[in-house]
């Protein structure tokens, strides 16, 4: 017999209870939970219990098995996301009618960019303190698509990806660049020839690990007919398929530095086997951002004019 939801109109309740829901599913548990909200697991438990009767589902599966979301609480999971950032999107509106720069600014980033020497990102983030010390940041490390999807939502409210496709409802400001490079790792057999020796058939042969969502690294690879054998979903991942000696893969020349410096890599077929990723900073076309998104944005763009 299916529960009927007691929800009616949404109360500062239900918005707590979804919060301590929100914590529950990303820590993976109530026992994880614990610690980020400073509660104990028995409130936590009857909290989720108080929401599951509320909204008439229920949200996950706890006990011997561990812990998990059923199918409706991914989705309630996901529904609240969105209803949350549009609260903290309203509170930032009102801050906006006092002039004040407060609340929190959610930032995501395309991982393995801190090396480059071309971003700028941690210069933004000072100019940014020095023009909002009253806000609060969030940073986040997300695949290119998650990022594209989270600030659509308005989960994230700013989000820094390598340009390789378009959305009407994104807006891009261009930042920076990034030079990719094909790589083998020192076990690999193309490792000890000589550059010359090494053909592009020869390559086109080797197993090939990509990223496993649409993205330049996509598209390259497709384009020059890599022949796919391993998916990851970071670059730190192909940096281990890599290292393994049995696949090559592209990587940012600034990310793959060190392990060159250790002899643990080489670039291979750098005349054809690379590419140049455009970096940019991408905020929904609508609703209008915030005066915090807008203050980021500025300091993204000042920190990134001038080099």
């Amino acid at each position: 017999m299916v529960k009927k939801a007691l929800l009616g109109q949404l109360s500062d309740t239900d918005i707590r209870l979804l919060r301590v829901f929100k914590t529950v599913a990303e820590c993976g548990g109530f026992s994880a939970a614990e610690l980020e909200l400073n509660i104990n697991r028995s409130t936590i438990s009857r909290h989720i219990k108080d929401l599951e009767l509320r909204l008439g589902v229920t949200l996950c599966q706890r006990g011997r098995g561990g812990f998990s979301l059923t199918p409706e609480g991914r989705h309630i999971y996901d529904a609240g996301l969105r209803m949350l950032a549009s609260i903290d999107e309203f509170r930032a509106e009102v801050d906006d009618v006092h002039r004040r720069l407060t609340g929190t600014l959610s930032l995501a980033i395309f991982d393995k960019t801190v090396t480059n020497p071309n971003a700028f990102v941690d210069k933004s983030l000072r100019l940014f303190d020095d023009m909002a010390p009253d806000v609060d940041i969030e940073i986040y490390v997300e695949p290119i698509n998650e990022i594209e999807r989270a600030v659509m939502d308005g989960r994230f409210h700013i989000g820094i990806i390598p340009g390789h496709r378009t959305s009407t409802s994104l807006d891009y400001i261009p930042l920076y660049d990034e030079q990719m490079y094909l790589y083998c790792g020192k076990q690999h057999a193309l490792f000890q020839e000589k550059t010359s020796a090494i053909s592009k058939k020869k390559i086109q042969a080797c197993k090939y690990a990509g990223l496993g969502y649409h993205s330049p690294n996509m598209e390259i690879g497709r384009q020059l007919e890599m022949q796919r054998k391993a998916t990851a979903y970071d670059q730190e991942a192909i940096a281990h398929l890599i290292l393994s000696g049995r696949y090559v893969g592209y990587l940012p020349d600034h990310y793959a530095k060190s392990f060159i410096e250790q002899g643990l890599m080489r670039a291979i077929g750098e005349k054809t086997f690379q590419y140049r990723c455009q970096f940019n900073a991408i905020i929904r076309h609508a609703p209008k951002p915030s005066r915090v998104t807008q203050t980021f944005l500025q300091a993204l763009i000042k920190s990134h004019s001038h080099n």
